[in-house]
C-alpha cells in the first residue's frame, strides 16, 4: 500500500460520506422530501418533487459508491454532475464565496471528483478488489468524471430547468 493509496481512500472516504449525508438530507432532513422539493421548485426545477428524490437517492448512492471504491470514476461523475446543476441553478448568482452562498463549495467539489478519478480508486477499493480498476486508465477515468458529469447536467438543465422569468411555476407539485 502506497500513500497513493491512502489519500485516494481518504479523498473517497471524505467526499462519499458528505455525499450521502448530503443525500440523507434532502430526503429526511429539515423539511423532509417535501421541502426539498420546494426549495428545487423555487429554483425552477421541474417537476421539483423527482428531482428531489432522484438528488438525494443519487447522492446516497454515489457517496456509498465513493466509500467503497466501486464504480468510482462513474460515481465521481455523479457527483461532478451534481455539483455543476447545483452551481447553475443556485449559486452562480451569488459569486464565488460560499459564505455568500456562491459557487465555491460546489467548484471544488467538482474538482475534487474530477482529480480523485484521474488519481484512480486505490489499491483499498472494491475496484481494485474486482479488478475494475483496469477499466478505465487515469485519464479515461478524468474523462468520464469530468465529461460525462458536466455532460449530464447540462443535459439535465436544458430538459427541466425553467428559473424564474421563464414563466415557470412554484412549489413541489408543478
Amino acid at each position: 500500500m502506497t500513500s497513493v493509496d491512502v489519500a485516494a481512500l481518504l479523498v473517497r472516504g471524505v467526499v462519499g460520506a458528505t455525499m450521502m449525508a448530503h443525500g440523507y438530507n434532502h430526503l429526511w432532513g429539515g423539511g423532509g422530501l417535501a421541502g426539498t422539493a420546494r426549495w428545487f421548485g423555487s429554483m425552477g426545477m421541474r417537476p421539483p418533487k423527482l428531482h428531489a428524490l432522484l438528488s438525494g437517492a443519487g447522492e446516497i448512492a454515489a457517496g456509498a459508491a465513493l466509500v467503497l471504491g466501486l464504480l468510482t470514476s462513474f460515481a465521481c461523475a455523479f457527483v461532478v454532475g451534481t455539483m455543476v446543476v447545483a452551481g447553475v441553478a443556485a449559486h452562480r448568482g451569488n459569486g464565488f464565496f460560499v459564505f455568500k452562498d456562491g459557487y465555491e463549495y460546489v467548484l471544488v467539489l467538482a474538482v475534487v471528483n474530477v482529480a480523485l478519478a484521474l488519481l484512480g480508486p486505490g489499491r483499498i477499493s472494491l475496484d481494485r478488489a474486482l479488478g475494475l480498476d483496469r477499466v478505465l486508465d487515469a485519464g479515461a477515468g478524468a474523462l468520464t468524471a469530468g465529461g460525462a458529469g458536466v455532460l449530464g447536467a447540462l443535459v439535465l438543465l436544458a430538459a427541466t430547468w425553467r428559473p424564474a422569468g421563464e414563466g415557470a411555476a412554484t412549489g413541489a407539485d408543478s
